[in-house]
């Protein structure tokens, strides 16, 4: 059976829907990665853990914005005036708002361990059990946003 619907654009609007979550899905594996990482020995390979599920989780991330940005402002979805009417869409923000502000420490410290391993140095992991309850933090707050998401794509609002 072929909906009338079907086509080019559908087509698209399915495949953005898909990395969206598959990206929010990747997002909470990679942060609980790094997390874990974290929380582990903080070795030569330990750090090295760290930085590669910190990578992922930067990836992930920007899969994730990048296909919501795109569903809501671009015109293939319901629409951006629908997207921003919606009480759900607004907490999904504010959740999303959250994890960005709590990266920011965590964030410019791995920048820093990076900077500091270019450079043969070592680094200073004594942030590290804070770093690691904030990804896990951040995780929980990832699974809310994926409540929210399909809260709203099934029309529930908060």
């Amino acid at each position: 059976m072929v909906r009338e619907n079907a086509g080019p654009g559908l087509t698209l609007r399915w495949i953005l829907a898909t990395l969206h979550l598959l990206g929010m899905a990747m997002s909470v594996a990679s942060i609980l990665a790094r997390a874990r990482a974290l929380r582990g020995t903080l070795d030569g390979a330990g750090v090295r853990r760290v930085l590669a599920a910190d990578n992922m989780w930067g990836i992930s991330f920007l899969v994730m914005l990048s296909t919501g940005l795109w569903r809501a402002l671009g015109s293939l979805e319901k629409g951006t005036d629908y997207y921003l009417s919606q009480p759900t869409f607004h907490a999904k923000m504010g959740l999303l708002a959250l994890i960005l502000i709590l990266e920011v420490w965590p964030m410019i410290t791995l920048i820093r361990w990076r900077v500091s391993l270019g450079r043969g140095q070592s680094v200073d992991a004594a942030r590290a059990p804070a770093f690691a309850r904030i990804s896990s933090i951040q995780a929980v707050l990832i699974v809310l946003m994926i409540f929210a998401a399909t809260a709203m794509a099934r029309g529930i609002g908060f």
